[in-house]
């Protein structure tokens, strides 16, 4: 779906989410439509993901986001982030509120080769500038980054966030200093561990509040329990991602080794008071999101996770993160 074909289903009175063929091989039904028994699900009451895939994008995607966000409405949430990482969805957030006025929907800026070959700072204040302020969150570079690009041998050199002697980079700085300015998150995207850990220091030293490293317990961007509390001792919040928990072979991403649920379980148990849990779904031939996030919270419920701690990964922190608790709760900092 493109811009315009995108602007005329925001027009539609009916806007019906496109079916994907199931396929075995994963805990969760393979759907664009989500489970008929969404809007009575207690258990996702109050939910915020903050890092979704929808339509229209670059890549294949099993939901746009307007079915999505009238899924997610229905099923109790109380709000949506969603992430491209080619281009700009707070933009479209803004179209998505005309329909939908009363439901919480932003969007965020990918710092991908899109927009250059650099982070580029005027792409950030534009997005910062764009009516409704919806962009809630500046990703440093993903798929253009300079450690996806070395851990995938992809061509070129990927778009620094470092320089040669391990420093930020001005162009990140002045960024981060317009996501402290704005009170919106700084998210580390697909930077390396190391990259991720120099980035909080720099953060800190800045006065960022919702500074963020993105998903931690997923494949070269995994950290040691040693590296989250660092971050953590940085001021960062840290992400986890449900996806790895369903990908793995028959699934829409069979090229990657599927999570066991000890090891996501002992990640998010790591220092639930600073973490928060995303899908990462929408990837086209994965589970619908709201289905994902369903399968999440039962299995942290029957692993024995504290409610509170619960609530705190799938519902406060990510509402802090993306400005809905500004007058309910107040973060450590």
């Amino acid at each position: 779906m493109d811009r315009r074909d995108f602007i005329r289903t925001l027009g539609a009175a009916a806007g019906g989410a496109m079916r994907i063929g199931a396929s075995a091989g994963t805990p969760v039904r393979k759907s664009a439509e989500v489970s008929q028994d969404d809007s009575s699900d207690s258990l996702l009451a109050g939910v915020c993901d903050i890092h979704l895939h929808c339509l229209p994008d670059s890549r294949p995607r099993c939901i746009d986001e307007l079915s999505l966000a009238k899924q997610a409405k229905q099923a109790g949430y109380r709000g949506l982030m969603y992430k491209s990482n080619d281009w700009s969805c707070h933009d479209r957030a803004s179209l998505i509120r005309l329909i939908l006025p009363d439901f919480e929907v932003f969007g965020s800026l990918c710092m991908n080769r899109v927009h250059g070959d650099k982070v580029n700072v005027y792409a950030a204040e534009q997005a910062l500038k764009t009516t409704g302020s919806l962009c809630r969150c500046i990703w440093m570079p993903t798929l253009s980054s300079v450690w996806q690009h070395q851990c995938d041998k992809l061509p070129g050199l990927g778009i620094p966030v470092l320089d040669r002697q391990g420093h930020v980079l001005p162009e990140v700085i002045r960024v981060m200093e317009l996501c402290a300015e704005a009170d919106i998150i700084f998210a580390t995207g697909h930077s390396s561990p190391r990259e991720s850990l120099i980035l909080a220091r720099k953060a800190k030293e800045i006065g960022i509040r919702k500074f963020v490293v993105t998903h931690v317990n997923s494949l070269i961007w995994k950290m040691t329990r040693g590296q989250i509390l660092q971050a953590v001792d940085l001021g960062a919040f840290v992400e986890y991602c449900y996806l790895p928990r369903l990908w793995g072979p028959g699934t829409g991403n069979p090229q990657f080794e599927h999570q066991s649920r000890e090891e996501f379980l002992n990640y998010v148990q790591t220092v639930p008071e600073r973490s928060f849990i995303s899908t990462d779904l929408g990837q086209l031939g994965n589970p619908n999101p709201i289905d994902g996030m369903r399968a999440c919270i039962r299995e942290l419920l029957d692993a024995g996770i504290p409610q509170k701690n619960i609530d705190c990964m799938v519902r406060h922190t990510p509402a802090f993160l993306i400005g809905l608790n500004r007058k309910e709760r107040k973060m450590k900092q």
